[in-house]
C-alpha cells in the first residue's frame, strides 16, 4: 500500500450574471462569430457587487465538502490558487477559512496564474503525504473580470469568473488518488501574458495584457510535453487515459494538444464554451462538471493540465 492523496469531493461556483457573446458585442467591437471561430467561447460569468474571489471560493468549498460528506471542522489545510485575491493581504485562503467557520488550519494562497490549481494540488499532495494535515481543501478561484481592459477586444472576450474546489485526504491505497505531478516555469516569457501593474511597481492593480499568437504556440508545445512527462512518471500511456481535464483557455489549444498526443477529442472535457477562461479556476471547475454529469466515474484514469503566465505549466495524473 502507498500513502496517497485521495479525492473525496468536488464542487464549483459561478457568479449570478451570465454574459453571452451577443451581449458583449453590444459593448465591444466584436461579434459572436469572431469569438466562437477563434476561441470556441460562447458565454462567460462575470462577478457582480458582493461577489469576490473569496466568496466564490467559499461557495465552491462548501459544495465540495457536501459532496465529500464532511464538515468544515474536518479540514486541516486550505490552499487557494488565485491571481486575483480579494486583497494584497491577508490571503484569500484565510478569508475562506473564516467564512467556513474553521478556527485553526493551515491556510495560504498560491499564485501561478492559470497553472495555479496544479501547483496548489501538488503542494497539498506533498503536505498531506508528509503528515502536515490529514484532509485538505484545494481551491482555484478568480475574478479576472476585475483586471480586464474592457476596450481591448482581443483579451476581454476570453476570460470569466468562477471557482472550483476539491477535498483531498491522505489514505493508504494502491488504486486511487494522485499518482504523479509535474510542474514547470520559465520566467523569460513573462512579457507574453501579464498584468501591467502591481503594489511594488505601479501601486495599482493594472490590466491584463497578452500576445495571443505567441502564447498559443508555447501552450501547444509545453502542454504536450508535460502530459507526456506525467504519464511516464505514472507508468501510463495515452491509451490508458480515460479523460483529460485541461485548462480551458481556447478550444483550438485543446484540440491541438489532444492531436499532438494522439488522444481522441472525445476524451477531453471541454467547458470553455460556457465558462471562458477562468484561469486557476478552470481545471477544478471543469472537473466538477464532468464528475457531476457522470462522465468521470470512480476508477477512471484522469490527466489534469494547464499553462499560464510566467510562463508556468504543469500536469497531474490521478484516479478519482
Amino acid at each position: 500500500m502507498a500513502l496517497r492523496s485521495v479525492f473525496l469531493g468536488v464542487g464549483s461556483a459561478l457568479p449570478a450574471r451570465r454574459v453571452d457573446n451577443q451581449e458583449l458585442a453590444a459593448q465591444v467591437d466584436t461579434s459572436d462569430e469572431w469569438i466562437v471561430e477563434r476561441t470556441g467561447i460562447r458565454s462567460r460569468y462575470i462577478a457582480g457587487e458582493g461577489e469576490t474571489t473569496a466568496s466564490l471560493a467559499t461557495e465552491a468549498a462548501r459544495k465540495a465538502l457536501d459532496h465529500a460528506g464532511l464538515e468544515p471542522a474536518d479540514i486541516g489545510l486550505i490552499i487557494l490558487a488565485t491571481a486575483t485575491p480579494d486583497q494584497t493581504f491577508p490571503s484569500s485562503a484565510t478569508k475562506v477559512q473564516h467564512l467556513l467557520g474553521i478556527k485553526d488550519a493551515i491556510a495560504f494562497d498560491v499564485h501561478a496564474v492559470c497553472t495555479g490549481f496544479l501547483y496548489a494540488l501538488t503542494v497539498a499532495d506533498s503536505m498531506l503525504r508528509g503528515g502536515n494535515a490529514k484532509t485538505a481543501l484545494v481551491i482555484g478561484a478568480e475574478t479576472f473580470s476585475r483586471i480586464l481592459d474592457w476596450e481591448d477586444r482581443t483579451t476581454c472576450v476570453l476570460f470569466g469568473d468562477g471557482a472550483g474546489a476539491v477535498v483531498l485526504r491522505a489514505e493508504d491505497t494502491e488504486s486511487r488518488g494522485i499518482l504523479a505531478t509535474k510542474l514547470h516555469a520559465d520566467g523569460q516569457w513573462g512579457d507574453m501574458l501579464y498584468v501591467d501593474g502591481g503594489p511594488s511597481t505601479t501601486g495599482t492593480v493594472g490590466k491584463l495584457r497578452m500576445k495571443g499568437r505567441e502564447v498559443f504556440r508555447h501552450a501547444v508545445v509545453n502542454l504536450a510535453q508535460v502530459l507526456g512527462e506525467v504519464l511516464e512518471a505514472g507508468g501510463k500511456t495515452p491509451a490508458d487515459v480515460d479523460w483529460v481535464v485541461p485548462h480551458q483557455a481556447n478550444a483550438r489549444i485543446l484540440d491541438a494538444t489532444a492531436r499532438k498526443l494522439g488522444l481522441s477529442p472525445d476524451k477531453v472535457v471541454v467547458t470553455v464554451d460556457r465558462h471562458a477562461n477562468t484561469s486557476a479556476a478552470s481545471v477544478p471547475l471543469a472537473l466538477d462538471v464532468a464528475v457531476k454529469d457522470g462522465r468521470i466515474k470512480p476508477g477512471d484514469l484522469i490527466v489534469l493540465e494547464a499553462m499560464g503566465g510566467g510562463f508556468t505549466w504543469g500536469a497531474a495524473l490521478l484516479s478519482i
